[in-house]
């Protein structure tokens, strides 16, 4: 039997294999998971076309976290394959080449404010879209990036992921009380989509090679999903409003 047997779990941001978000998604089915799956706009067809590459068919709903329209009919979208979610993977982030790479002080509060909207409200949104579905609790984990400390480079998206991890403990607490755990995994750096739109990510890379007390594979997902899937199963009971870090150790070790 494995750890999802007989849920179902929505997961966003699958946009290449080598996505964590993906690595979740496989791994999720090999552990007896339904698996739903978002696309945003035209990126849609290209989620569709990564999804056959999955251990299962796995559904495709619209979702565009910036839609009032679409986060309101998630549920109807959803319901057309099940009548009940009980995890979601948050793998949502975006910020505009102009608040990353040195500018932080000279961006501007339109580029600041669809930073913190696509990467940091959005978990409070599909939280909200998702709950009617989530009626016998859950699990929401999202993806994180250590926001302890000013990275190089990575600017408005790091005050996003502090502001990410907020939310994550304020919705802890609102939805608690209704058996939905709320999770983070901050994971190393890892050559994903999203890293490449990160100036300077080769500085990272040498930061976890010379730091990592476990060592660290920048084309490795798996450690990352398996933490994700361990949260979404019931083997974490008890825990919620946590950041899981799955970095090979750097958060801990002084420089």
């Amino acid at each position: 039997m494995g750890s999802l047997d007989g849920k179902t779990i929505l997961v966003t941001g699958v946009l290449t294999d080598a996505s964590i978000a993906f690595r979740v998604a496989e791994i999720a089915q090999r552990e007896g998971a339904t698996v739903i799956l978002t696309g945003v706009g035209r990126s849609r067809s290209l989620t569709t076309r990564i999804a056959n590459r999955l251990p299962e068919p796995a559904a495709v709903v619209p979702l565009d976290v910036t839609s009032e329209a679409e986060l309101d009919g998630l549920v109807a979208a959803v319901a057309t394959h099940t009548d009940q979610v009980d995890g979601v993977l948050h793998a949502i982030g975006f910020a505009p080449a102009a608040a990353l790479g040195g500018g932080f002080v000279d961006a501007s509060w339109s580029d600041v404010s669809t930073a913190m909207q696509v990467s940091t409200y959005s978990l409070v949104s599909l939280a909200r879209a998702v709950l009617p579905m989530m009626s016998v609790g859950g699990s929401i984990v999202a993806l994180d990036f250590d926001a302890s400390r000013a990275w190089p480079a990575y600017d408005w998206m790091g005050v996003a992921k502090a502001g990410l991890e907020s939310c994550a403990r304020y919705l802890a607490r609102d939805l608690g009380p209704k058996g939905i755990r709320v999770n983070l995994v901050a994971a190393g750096p890892l050559r994903t989509m999203a890293a490449k739109a990160i100036p300077g990510f080769d500085g990272f890379e040498q930061v976890w090679k010379e730091r990592a007390p476990l060592g660290w594979d920048v084309d490795d997902t798996t450690p990352a999903a398996r933490a994700c899937v361990a949260l979404l199963s019931d083997w974490f009971p008890a825990t919620t409003g946590s950041v899981v870090h799955v970095d090979g150790g750097v958060h801990a070790v002084g420089a």
